[in-house]
C-alpha cells in the first residue's frame, strides 16, 4: 500500500494496519497464537496467497512474529502487536454499538459463526466425559447445514464433517437468527417464542444452556443512538 507521505504517528501506523484484512488477523491472534490454517477458518473469504502477503507484511514491521514447536508453525503477536489488543477490542466494541450487521445473506457464515462459537462458550458448565453438539442451520446450502461441537476434558473442537459419535444435543435453528442471538440481539428466551429454536437431548446441557451458550464478546454491548449536536 502507497504511503501517506506525513509523518504524523497516525498515519504511519495506518499505513501498516490499514491494509485489507490485517486489523482481522490482529483480531485472530488476540485470541491465541494461530496455524496459518486456523487463521482461515477464523477468515474463510481470504485467499491462502493474500493470506501469505499479509502475513509476511506484519512479520516485516515487527507487529507479529513465526516460530515453530513440535506442533507445527504457528503466528504470535510480538511486543508491538500484543500493544494492539485493546485497540483491537475497542473497534470491536464500536463496531457492535454503531455499525451493527443487519445480518443480511452476504455477512452470514455459519463456519465462521461455529469457528467464533468454539473458542468462546463457557467449559465450566461440562462434565469431563465427552458431550457432543450437533447445530443445523436452516435456510442455508446443504454442505453448510451441520456442525458439531465436541467438549471433553475441559477442552472443545468444532467439526465441520460428521465426527461420527453419538449426539447428546442438537440444536436447529435458522442461520440469520441463531447468529443475531449470538451477537446479542435476541435472547434464546425470544427464539423459544418464536419458535425459531429447536433444542433436543441431553437434560443437563439444556438446563445450563445459558451458561455454556453464553454469546460473543460483544454481545453484551448496547447499541448507540445518534443525536444531533
Amino acid at each position: 500500500m502507497a504511503g501517506y507521505g506525513q509523518y504524523c504517528p497516525v498515519a504511519k501506523a495506518a499505513e501498516v494496519l490499514g491494509e485489507k484484512w490485517s486489523i482481522l488477523i490482529l483480531r485472530e491472534l488476540c485470541v491465541a497464537d494461530q496455524t496459518f490454517n486456523n487463521l482461515r477458518r477464523g477468515m474463510p473469504l481470504i485467499s491462502p496467497t493474500l493470506l501469505s502477503k499479509r502475513l509476511k507484511t506484519l512479520i516485516a514491521h515487527g507487529v507479529i512474529q513465526r516460530h515453530e514447536n513440535e506442533h507445527g508453525v504457528y503466528y504470535a503477536l510480538t511486543t508491538a502487536g500484543r500493544e494492539l489488543k485493546d485497540m483491537i477490542m475497542g473497534l470491536g466494541v464500536w463496531g457492535q454499538r454503531w455499525v451493527r450487521s443487519d445480518y443480511s445473506k452476504p455477512d452470514l457464515d455459519a463456519s465462521l459463526l461455529m469457528w467464533d462459537m468454539h473458542r468462546t462458550i463457557n467449559l465450566e458448565p461440562f462434565p469431563l466425559a465427552q458431550r457432543v453438539i450437533q447445530f443445523e442451520f436452516l435456510g442455508v446450502p446443504a454442505r453448510d447445514r451441520f456442525y458439531w461441537l465436541v467438549v471433553e476434558n475441559r477442552n472443545v473442537d468444532v467439526c465441520f464433517k460428521n465426527p461420527g459419535f453419538d449426539v447428546n444435543l442438537r440444536i436447529q435453528c435458522p442461520l440469520k437468527e441463531f447468529t443475531a442471538f449470538w451477537m446479542g440481539e435476541v435472547s434464546l428466551s425470544a427464539l423459544e417464542r418464536a419458535d425459531k429454536i429447536r433444542i433436543e437431548g441431553d437434560a443437563q446441557l439444556r438446563k445450563n444452556l445459558s451458561k455454556w451458550l453464553c454469546g460473543s464478546e460483544f454481545s453484551q454491548v448496547e447499541k448507540g443512538v445518534l443525536q444531533e449536536c
